[in-house]
């Protein structure tokens, strides 16, 4: 199930244009300066002469490097873990972990960065969390580095990532963070439905949100008594129904539900403008209100708990419920099997609506990695940057960190992967004795995230490879262009920020389930900009302004 904690992290503020990247220029092996003019010669104790992208890097003596490590409570670290112990011996350096419960990540890494105690390498961050510790100086602007990872640089280039990186910079023109890297776009959510519902009725899957209309309204027809559709992911999350708003918003090419940010680039007048005032956004609430309306959505979806909305699902109250792959095969058509004979159910391509086969721009970045100042003070930071380009970036490290040791945990054929006999992946082997995340620390969020398509798709079950090469045909909607705020700027926006989203969310809902008539927009409009709308819009334009200026 998606952490919806991590959801409204994961929102990558898109930018595009920036031309200052002299330092993903090259592909090449690390030289010896760094590109803000530092010397870096007397920082080499380890790393090797030269290094480029495809090798393996092994340290010229043994090196040790202290990692901040979000232990997952799914598969709680070990010391014994062959992850460790195969690092140690591909690359000489030995990881010291320092183990946070998740729980208490973010926290605990704020505290250890505040008080000079964070380890060299702080992982598992999501943009924008690194904010907050640049203008102390405890983090790294990695972008000043970043040629001496070849791994890095190569897919950047290769995969055209220059304007999502743009996107993380900071007002100086600099980011502090390593991100996670996508060659393309992985989708997560979208609409499952009874197919043999469908076809005893004799409809089709649906393609696009009116045919998904005309669907729920014959399944209705066929059960007036029930709802066709009941929803989840409405609890812990300030978007209610998080995940149905956020594939519906991208029909009509808007952020809602989990993508929301306040802050979207119109390009028709080449300005930001504030999401939840748009015609898009709009029209996207009157498609909704008009399916609550025809009771063809549970109202009770914006509310209930997620158990709620699957055991109306598995008692047959409802026959539609917004899915992602892994609740798709392990909740839905396993207990369904189980309790309704003859149940079909299928997560079907996010519909298509007035935006067309698109997707929202900059979601090929992931969570990533800072490092502490502290490194560049030590004798092996360039071996430091050298091991994490290759365990992050590398072909080889993002393979080991996904599927473990060839032979031993794993077996490859062409470009399949298939676990050894015995090993369980998520539920994949429900009988296997062991786990590759537990009993052999692969396939730890850590470590793992990111790659190339194939790598990426290799641990897709049959449905999730039929959905995820469906969406990847689709276009990529415009990236928006960079605006960084200064630290004072950023005050102002965390103080208007909160209060207009509040109000755009609260209002929302009140539209969809019809509390409020359509009719009272212009007031909802006139109520956010008493609430500062228009000036939180103008700081993010001037920011953008100023940074187009000042870089290009």
């Amino acid at each position: 199930m998606k952490n919806t904690g991590d959801l409204s992290r994961r929102q990558i503020l898109a930018a595009a244009g920036f031309v200052g990247l002299a330092t993903l220029a090259g592909c090449g092996g690390s030289g010896d300066d760094g590109s803000d003019g530092k010397d870096l010669s007397k920082k080499r104790t380890g790393a090797m002469k030269t290094f480029g992208a495809g090798e393996r890097f092994t340290a010229t003596r043994p090196l040790s490097f202290s990692l901040l490590h979000n232990d997952n409570p799914v598969y709680p670290m070990k010391k014994s873990w062959l992850f460790w112990k195969e690092v140690t011996k591909r690359t000489r350096v030995t990881l010291k972990p320092v183990d946070v419960p998740l729980a208490d990540y973010e926290k605990k890494r704020s505290v250890l960065i505040g008080s000079g105690d964070a380890p060299l390498l702080i992982p598992k961050t999501y943009h924008p969390s690194e904010v907050a510790f640049v203008s102390s100086g405890a983090i790294l602007p990695v972008s000043e580095y970043v040629h001496l990872m070849p791994n890095y640089r190569a897919k950047v280039k290769k995969w055209q990532l220059e304007p999502e990186l743009d996107s993380i910079r900071q007002a100086d023109g600099k980011y502090y963070l390593l991100p996670g890297l996508h060659e393309k776009a992985k989708s997560g959510y979208s609409l499952s439905l009874r197919t043999d519902v469908l076809d005893r009725l004799g409809l089709s899957l649906p393609t696009t949100w009116d045919e998904v209309h005309d669907v729920l309204k014959a399944i209705k027809a066929e059960y007036p008594d029930k709802y066709p559709w009941t929803d989840r992911w409405s609890t812990n999350t300030p978007f209610p129904c998080g995940a149905l708003f956020g594939y519906l918003g991208q029909a009509y090419g808007v952020k809602a539900g989990w993508s929301y940010d306040n802050i979207s680039f119109d390009t028709k007048s080449g300005k930001f403008v504030f999401t939840a005032t748009q015609d898009a956004y709009r029209a996207m609430v009157e498609f909704l209100r008009q399916i609550v309306a025809e009771k063809l959505l549970d109202p009770e979806s914006f509310t209930q708990q997620d158990d709620q909305a699957v055991q109306k699902l598995l008692a047959e109250k409802s026959y539609a419920i917004s899915a992602n792959p892994q609740e798709l095969v392990q909740n839905y058509r396993y207990n369904l099997n189980k309790q309704v004979k003859g149940a079909q159910i299928e997560m079907i391509p996010v519909p298509l609506g007035p935006a067309g086969p698109v997707v929202l721009g900059g979601a090929r970045l992931e969570n990533g990695v800072m490092i502490s100042s502290k490194a560049l003070r030590t004798d092996s930071f360039v071996a430091l940057m050298q091991f994490v380009d290759w365990l992050w970036y590398s072909d080889e490290g993002q393979t080991l960190s996904k599927w473990g040791v060839e032979g031993v945990t794993y077996t490859k054929s062409g470009n399949r992967f298939e676990l050894k006999p015995g090993i369980s992946l998520m539920g994949s082997d429900p009988k296997a004795p062991k786990d590759l995340q537990k009993d052999y620390g692969f396939s730890d969020g850590v470590f793992s995230y990111g790659g190339s398509w194939a790598l990426v798709s290799s641990s897709f079950g049959p449905d999730e490879r039929k959905f995820q090469n469906a969406m990847a045909q689709r276009k990529q909607l415009p990236i928006d262009p960079a605006h960084p705020l200064r630290s004072d700027e950023q005050e102002r926006a965390t103080l208007w920020d909160t209060p207009l989203k509040d109000h755009a969310i609260q209002n929302t809902l009140k539209f969809v389930l019809g509390k409020r008539p359509m009719s009272q927009w212009g007031d909802y409009v006139s109520e956010l900009r008493a609430k500062n709308m228009q000036r939180l819009v103008d700081l993010h334009n001037a920011a953008y302004e100023r940074f187009k200026k000042e870089h290009g």
